[in-house]
């Protein structure tokens, strides 16, 4: 039984006992970077979230935090049930729409700066109420986030973004600046629950009011960490003036839950050194996820997250004395890395267009390309397990969602696509730069149905995504496609 087939049984079988109701729909959500599965139930006119998880320990601290919020007031998903296998729970339903879609969809606009205010207060509210009476012993790794945690973030951002930049620097003296950082920062006067990765994405807003998500990483910390995460998340790209109204903002709704006043001064001087720890700590993990992992979404982040640090190093000063930190800084912000990760992108100036077939190595063989350049890419995806082999799938195509879901979840096409896009990617710049003006790319498998077609469209919206080249897909064998 597949990992899919076991997490469908297992949300079904739990699902129908809570509902008391055996014909529920079950529908799997977009999979987020975690490898748990979410699907949305409903049943006689309601709906829950079920989540399914082989990790038992991060579900029982999920479980365990959550309900101890819920018994503070606070704003998190309510708990429905939660199987004896520790593998699968139901909460209630926050909807689709977060924080970070609020925010792209309307821009910096009054209602946006609101919903993040009330998001900061109500962090404020979590952070100190939820500390009180907390078992940390509960927490998935370290219960306080101290000097060492810190360094861990600093370690993450060294393995897995400095050094694959290449660049010499001396490696002693950066771990003395990392030792040095790390003890500034862990000697803070106040501790209290911290999110760990407090973001607008893991906010969601239910009737225009935000509910906190994702805090299963959650540990005792200096609650500047959670608000450097939020204001400071490259996607959102929040302009100065938000940011320091929100931290102000924020601040006077922690100010409402502390026996007396903080000093603003220190608090906000160690805030921008958190701000610093976690800029790193993203650039190590869209490092880890992008370069070594090969995922294109957090390979297209290093930019961004690039600017953001450069912009923080220009114009917030550390606080501290770290000679070899601060010149490693000055590497990675140099304009030449920036480029390096900021792929060639087609435009007015450099028109290129990529066609992108599917097809059948039975009914049609693979297409020629009758362009000046001739050529192109052929990729054979029958290495792939093939959905069109079982019955309920037969009928479908690569297009239709059931299909993608089967493929990205219980197949290698992740990791064959990984490596096609690296070998494309390689072409497309070089044609950019050279003035190509045409590409072309073929996959094929038996049928042409399901395991090419999925191909050729995750190729179009990969190099769309990175180069914002025109795509033109065709799936050559969709006549002959079993209905």
């Amino acid at each position: 039984m597949t990992k899919m087939e076991k997490a469908y049984l297992a949300v079904e079988t739990l699902a129908a006992t809570y509902f008391e109701d055996p014909a529920i729909t079950v529908n799997l959500l977009p999979q987020s970077g975690s490898d748990r599965l979410y699907y949305r139930i409903g049943s006689k006119g309601k709906t829950c979230i079920a989540t399914f998880n082989l990790n038992v320990a991060e579900n029982k601290t999920f479980l365990y935090f959550t309900r101890h919020f819920e018994n503070k007031g606070l704003r998190v998903p309510t708990i429905l049930a939660s199987d004896e296998a520790g593998t699968t729970y139901l909460q209630n339903d926050l909807g689709d729409f977060s924080l970070l879609q609020s925010l792209e969809k309307e821009g910096h606009i009054d209602l946006v700066y609101a919903q993040f205010a009330e998001s900061l207060h109500e962090l404020a509210k979590l952070q100190v109420l939820g500390d009180d009476q907390m078992d940390y012993s509960q927490c998935l790794t370290t219960k306080e986030f101290g000097k060492q945690a810190i360094m861990s973030d600093l370690l993450y951002f060294k393995y897995y973004f400095l050094d694959t930049l290449q660049q010499p620097y001396d490696k002693q003296a950066l771990i003395n600046d990392f030792e040095a950082l790390a003890n500034y920062l862990a000697h803070t006067e106040y501790k209290f629950f911290m999110f760990r990765d407090f973001q607008s994405r893991n906010i969601m807003l239910k009737d225009g009011r935000p509910y906190f998500i994702d805090y299963q990483g959650g540990m005792k910390g200096a609650p500047q960490y959670d608000v450097a995460s939020m204001l400071w998340q490259a996607r959102a790209n929040l302009n100065d003036d938000w940011k320091k109204k929100l931290l102000n903002s924020y601040m006077n709704s922690l100010d409402e839950y502390l026996p007396k006043p903080m000093n603003r001064e220190v608090f906000t001087n160690q805030y921008y050194g958190y701000v610093l720890i976690r800029l790193l700590q993203v650039l190590g993990a869209y490092g880890f996820r992008g370069l070594f992992e090969r995922k294109a979404h957090f390979l297209a982040s290093i930019p961004l997250a690039l600017r953001n640090l450069k912009w923080f190093v220009e114009n917030r000063p550390l606080g501290i004395h770290v000679p070899e930190f601060s010149r490693v800084l000055e590497i990675a912000i140099d304009q030449s890395t920036i480029e390096k990760f900021e792929p060639m992108q087609s435009n007015e100036e450099h028109p290129f267009s990529i066609h992108i077939n599917s097809f059948s190595y039975i009914k049609n063989g693979y297409p020629a390309d009758d362009s000046e350049h001739g050529g192109g890419f052929v990729f054979d995806c029958r290495g792939i397990l093939n959905p069109g082999r079982i019955e309920e799938y037969k009928t479908q195509s690569g297009l239709d969602k059931d299909v993608k879901d089967y493929l990205e979840q219980n197949t290698r096409m992740p990791s064959f696509l990984h490596s096609v896009f690296d070998l494309i990617d390689i072409n497309v710049e070089d044609y950019l730069k050279r003035g190509f003006s045409r590409l072309m790319i073929n996959f094929g498998c038996t049928g042409g149905q399901h395991r090419s077609v999925y191909a050729a469209e995750q190729t179009a919206r990969h190099l769309r995504n990175k180069y914002k080249v025109k795509t033109v897909v065709n799936h050559i064998n969709q006549e002959n496609w079993k209905k």
